[in-house]
């Protein structure tokens, strides 16, 4: 695989859990910084889309009886009201904001846990695609993005992290982990620099 410096790297573009239960403050699973993101989240997708760079929306869809809901979670999801099954409606729902207006060339991809390719066909799609560079956005960024990101690294992928595209529930945890992913060998742009680069696809 390729490295984030190499612009002929087929690239892809992955959101991650940008959905109501996740967004709305009303869901027990609300992380308070993903909401603001939605308008930068959806510039890079429109703009991946203008570029026919594959977009991913990597989701969670929880079984109605909780039976694949995170141990370290299932309290704090069924006291609130059991966010993020295909029932649930409004500020729980599993919906993506409209502003994303998904496409049939969109690929979607439900994920059981944190990372975008635990247990999921990721990996086997994109490497169908011959992509060798991806680009993280979504939320949250200390779970879902980071683990991703280590994923996707320890796979060969070359790892662009889109910062003001993902969310965490407080700054000083958004840098910290931001820091933690550089350091680690992702490269970390925001939108402006996204669609700068991808001009050079």
């Amino acid at each position: 695989m390729g490295n984030n410096n190499c612009k002929d790297d087929r690239a892809a573009l992955i959101v991650i859990d940008m959905q109501n239960g996740f967004l709305e403050e009303e869901s027990s699973l609300c992380i308070a910084m993903a909401k603001a993101t939605v308008p930068a989240c959806s510039r890079v997708i429109r703009f991946a889309r203008e570029k026919q760079i594959p977009v991913f929306f990597v989701t969670r869809i929880y079984k109605e009886d909780g039976s694949d809901v995170e141990h370290t979670r299932k309290e704090n999801w069924e006291a609130g009201g059991k966010p993020l099954t295909k029932s649930s409606k409004g500020p729980l729902s599993i919906e993506m904001p409209a502003e994303f207006t998904v496409n049939s060339k969109d690929f979607f991809i439900v994920k059981p846990r944190f990372s975008a390719f635990f247990a999921t066909e990721l990996d086997l799609i994109l490497r169908r695609l011959g992509v060798q560079k991806i680009y993280l956005a979504g939320t949250t960024t200390p779970n879902c993005i980071r683990t991703t990101c280590y994923d996707g690294i320890s796979l060969d992928y070359g790892v662009t992290v889109i910062e003001d595209c993902c969310s965490s529930n407080t700054l000083e945890i958004q840098r910290a982990n931001m820091l933690d992913m550089k350091n680690i060998g992702a490269k970390i742009i925001d939108a402006d620099s996204f669609c700068g680069e991808s001009e050079e696809e």
